[in-house]
Formats: C-alpha cells, structure tokens, sequence
C-alpha cells in the first residue's frame, strides 16, 4: 500500500553553516543526486527515526566532513520549510579536524565562500541567500 504524497510525513532534516570569520563551507551536491542535483547546500542530512536532531547533525558532520562538534544543545537559528521536508539549521563556529569532502557519494566538491561570491551561486533553497547574507553580516556587526 502506498501513501499519497500529500499523506507521506515531511522528512526532518538537519543542516550546519560552518562559518569561519567572513566565511561559510557548501557543498555541492553531485549531479546524479535524485534531490537537488547539481546545487550549493549545507552540509547535513536526515534525522533517524528516535535520534535528536542534535545528534544527527553531529553523526552528519563526521561523516560528510570528517569534523567533530559539540552537539548542539540549544534550538536551530533557522529553519527552513518545503513541501517534502522541515529543515533546521545551526550556525557552528567551533570544530575539530579540517573539513573534507568524506562523502564523494553525495558532494563532488567543497568550498568556503565570502557574501560577495554567494550571489552567483544555484543554491538548494530559494531562502539561502537571505540567511547567509544575514549571518554574515552578524559577523561584521
């Protein structure tokens, strides 16, 4: 039995942007990827069914940058919402290890970026500009 796609419950997602200084690290989604081909996006992933979003951003970092963080104990400084998924993003400042692309499976590359080159770039959400310009610019306030 299948469930009609407007029935099917919204993955949960979890998402960091690292930021260092006047930068933020993306990563572009492989174009073979089935959601969201060929985009800069956060890096991150879904939440397992019992896990606490916290511990699955933790569980995400390590194994698509090869970094350890504290786990996030507070609430996600965004969210973002679609039809398919709910989405919580945490800025994280502070990590262990240098990020590397560990999952080639899912990103072909990754790239810190100032404000002045994210204009330019296909984002995977229409409202990542608006937050990345913002949390960049909370930085130079």
């Amino acid at each position: 039995m299948s469930i009609p796609a407007e029935e099917s419950p919204k993955a949960r997602v979890v998402a960091a942007l690292l930021r260092d200084g006047n930068r933020i690290l993306l990563c572009h989604r492989s174009p073979h990827r089935r959601w969201c081909p060929d985009v800069w996006d956060l890096p991150g992933g879904h939440v397992e069914p019992g896990e606490l979003p916290g511990a699955a951003l933790t569980r995400e970092l390590h194994g698509e940058l090869g970094i350890h963080i504290a786990t996030p104990s507070g609430p996600a400084a965004h969210e973002v919402h679609a039809d398919t998924a709910d989405m919580q993003i945490w800025v994280i400042e502070a990590w262990t290890g240098s990020p590397v692309n560990a999952a080639p499976d899912e990103h072909d590359a990754i790239e810190w970026f100032t404000a002045d080159a994210l204009g330019g770039l296909a984002l995977a959400h229409e409202s990542y500009l608006a937050i990345f310009s913002r949390i960049l610019a909370d930085r130079r306030a």
